[in-house]
């Protein structure tokens, strides 16, 4: 089990649970490659997506992890309840707490609720992300997903590329990645990177790093969340962040690119680049960032609750 019971930010997890999650997604790997892709691990066990923001990824992955263990999962949208007729957050949290449920996965815009969700219940929390601040589970899939490509990852040169101010994945993945040991470093202008974060290597330009590290993550840009336009235009934006065919070819042999999803097709990486998926020279993980993301969180789910 787990040191901690809620997981709502990376650095509730030691390196010990960290180990344990990957080892535990292993098998839950192999379960979601049979016929038939179920265990009775969590029957009897009710787990609620508590979402405030629209999601595909995450909320159904999470519901596809509960199910496979034989949980039974309850989808909460904001946008079709009792929230619409003014009912606060606190009565709905108390709601669904009536309902006898094991374990809550949420959601919101703001980055404090998770906390607040966390500090009035006595069931787990897992933050499925929370405003700017951070998307843990989302880390431990990106983690996941290195270590299928790499024996280790101390050393291991990593760049995350674009909109780092308000990327909550960025934030877990470089609390992440730094805690095992791996180099991080992020592209982008002065006017994206927060100031807590000064601290890393800041490079202006994607061909700075293109040819040298072992991980370029590009982060999607978050125009829902941004209060100004932070660049010109897109073709300014590709001109210095954007991944080509040509920036693509420039990688090390062995490399990988990742992406959180979804991508915005022509800004973060061309259409050339996502439309050519058949190369077996491939180094593209979003699919496979996915399909761990499911068996990750399974492992998380029977940690929690098992």
């Amino acid at each position: 089990m787990l040191n901690k019971k809620s997981i709502l930010r990376i650095d509730d997890l030691t390196l010990d649970d960290v180990a344990k999650v990957m080892e535990t997604a292993d098998s839950f790997t192999s379960i979601s490659k049979r016929e038939i892709k179920k265990v009775p691990t969590l029957r009897g066990k009710t787990v609620v997506n508590l979402f405030f923001e629209p999601s595909t990824r995450t909320k159904t992955s999470f519901e596809v992890a509960a199910k496979r263990l034989s949980a039974d999962m309850i989808n909460f949208a904001a946008s079709s309840s009792s929230l619409k007729k003014g009912e606060s957050i606190m009565d709905t949290l108390r709601t669904i707490l009536a309902m006898q449920v094991n374990l809550i996965v949420i959601r919101h815009s703001d980055s404090g609720t998770v906390k607040m969700v966390d500090d009035n219940t006595p069931v787990p929390v897992i933050n499925a992300g929370d405003g700017k601040h951070q998307h843990p589970t989302q880390a431990l899939l990106d983690l996941y997903a290195i270590r299928s490509r790499f024996e280790k990852f101390e050393g291991l040169r990593v760049a995350f590329v674009g909109d780092f101010l308000d990327s909550r994945v960025a934030r877990s993945g470089t609390r992440l990645f730094e805690k095992m040991g791996m180099d991080v470093s992020l592209v982008a202008p002065s006017m994206l990177i927060p100031e807590d974060h000064s601290d890393l290597n800041v490079y202006s330009s994607i061909d700075d790093v293109i040819e040298d590290i072992d991980v370029l993550y590009m982060l999607r840009m978050q125009f829902e969340r941004q209060d100004r336009k932070f660049y010109p235009s897109v073709r300014e934006y590709n001109r210095f962040l954007s991944l080509d065919s040509k920036r693509l070819a420039r990688m090390k042999k062995n490399s990988i690119v990742m992406h959180p999803g979804p991508v915005n097709r022509g800004i973060e990486i061309s259409d050339e680049v996502m439309g050519d998926r058949e190369s077996p020279y491939d180094n593209i993980l979003i699919e496979e960032q996915v399909t761990g993301g499911v068996a990750v969180r399974m492992a998380l789910l029977y940690l929690i609750l098992g």
